[in-house]
């Protein structure tokens, strides 16, 4: 026996279906929208040397850094970790995670830069992992953190490594890089 169905019924499910539909919809464009990018490693409170740059990647573009980690100025050590991520356009984001070599390359109190005296500090890094194809794991680089002295805002780091990860050679400097260098 045919059973009749009311065509009240059949709108009523097509609208249902288009309504599951149009979320669907929706919902896939907001996830193919990109998410910040932030660094995977903790931010520690006060370490023995540290800095941050930037704020997180919500743009298209951008970069972000930020390490830490323990210094001993007398026996000329260092350790920690440095994550960098950078955005380009139409492109996934690239993160690398360095690991800091044990010897520290320099360290000078009263070092001026930009006209203005504060403390640097030289360190061997090497990539740790890394999201960037061309940047392998083992990849070795130097990392140079410069705070100046008495308030005055010309911080800077700098980032270089050999032409395999050139796309994350960078130099950080103004009012967003915060950096902390002990004295010699």
């Amino acid at each position: 026996m045919a059973r009749r169905v009311r065509f009240s019924h059949v709108l009523a499910v097509a609208g249902v279906g288009a309504l599951l539909s149009l979320a669907i919809v929706v919902a896939g464009a907001a996830g193919s929208a990109r998410t910040p990018a932030y660094c995977t490693i903790p931010v520690v409170d006060n370490p023995p040397w540290g800095f941050h740059v930037g704020e997180q990647i919500t743009g298209a573009t951008g970069t972000y850094a930020h390490g830490h980690g323990d210094i001993n100025l007398a026996a000329h050590t260092v350790s920690g970790i440095i994550c960098q991520v950078d955005r380009v356009r139409n492109a996934p984001d690239r993160q690398i995670i360095l690991s800091v070599d044990n010897h520290l390359v320099k360290a000078v109190h009263g070092f001026v830069k930009f006209g203005k005296p504060g403390n640097i500090m030289t360190i061997d890094v090497r990539v740790k992992s890394s999201t960037d194809t061309m940047c392998k794991v083992g990849t070795p680089g130097v990392v140079s953190i410069f705070a100046a002295y008495n308030y005055v805002h010309v911080d800077s780091v700098q980032m270089t490594f050999p032409a395999a990860c050139r796309d994350h050679d960078h130099f950080y400097r103004g009012s967003d890089v915060v950096t902390n260098v002990p004295p010699e």
